[in-house]
């Protein structure tokens, strides 16, 4: 069909077949195929439409000198162990593995053994934020050797995305911030801890909670309704007017003219997990 007829979305396939109201990720066999096709380069993603993946010939989207090259097994795992590091800074073998989730754990594992036998890599011992316990990790030497020049984290306050890289891994910022952050979108309104689109707060070098607030475009304001500091954070005086200037800066980001509260908006710090 993609071949005669052009690009389509999942939508446009698979008419005939029995579809579930169950949720997102209940796929029709067609929509099962389009996935298995990408994945496997016979399509690629040509373009979006919202959320929606618009699928075509492959052939069509990537230009062929970009089709061309084949790499081994060993230098894709190569590539994605070296440059999962490059970013992470420093990481185990299992975080290396789901960095790209391009190779197995055991790839993984193999690729840092090899690696600290021949002086690519060096293991080290980080210490973790909240209860949880030192942990061996896999870096660079040359990255010990910046540590000590790293200037320290500005103090303001920041509001991060949920997908911001920072938190990507959640169990890896969980163990190395204290932090316990779930975004809730997809949890049913009645059993969410905190809200729909929760947002997590960072000072400096460390979470100090999580907000929820959405804009109002149409009538100019970005509306706060809750912010949750997290366990044993004081939320002094200063630290007030930290969160309430990159409030305003969020508002500016989005386009509005004024930061409005609810009343009852600054609630009780947030339960540990666990």
């Amino acid at each position: 069909r993609i071949s005669d007829h052009g690009p389509v979305t999942s939508g446009e396939v698979g008419e005939d077949e029995k579809r579930s109201n169950g949720g997102w990720w209940e796929w029709h066999p067609s929509k099962a195929a389009l996935e298995y096709l990408w994945r496997s380069g016979d399509v690629s993603i040509c373009r979006r439409n919202g959320f929606q993946k618009v699928y075509d010939l492959t052939e069509r989207v990537i230009p062929a000198k970009h089709r061309r090259p084949a790499p081994e097994t060993e230098e894709t795992i190569d590539w994605a162990c070296r440059s999962a590091l490059d970013r992470l800074g420093f990481a185990t073998s299992g975080e290396i593995a789901a960095f790209w989730d391009l190779i197995t754990p055991e790839e993984a594992k193999d690729w840092c053994r090899t690696a600290l036998a021949n002086g690519v890599i060096v293991e080290a011992e980080i210490e973790c934020g909240g209860n949880h316990a030192a942990r061996k990790v896999y870096l660079y030497p040359e990255t010990l050797d910046e540590i000590e020049g790293l200037p320290e984290a500005p103090g303001r306050v920041r509001i991060l995305s949920p997908f911001d890289p920072m938190l990507r891994d959640r169990k890896r910022a969980e163990r190395l911030f204290g932090f316990h952050y779930r975004i809730e979108v997809f949890v049913p309104e009645a059993k969410r801890q905190y809200g729909y689109y929760v947002f997590p707060v960072l000072e400096g070098g460390r979470m100090i909670g999580r907000i929820d607030m959405k804009a109002f475009r149409d009538r100019g304001s970005l509306h706060v309704k809750a912010f949750w500091p997290e366990h044993k954070v004081r939320m002094s005086k200063g630290r007030m007017q930290r969160l309430e200037a990159e409030l305003t800066r969020m508002a500016r980001f989005a386009g509005c003219d004024e930061v409005t509260f609810e009343a009852d908006w600054l609630r009780q710090p947030a339960v540990p997990a666990g």
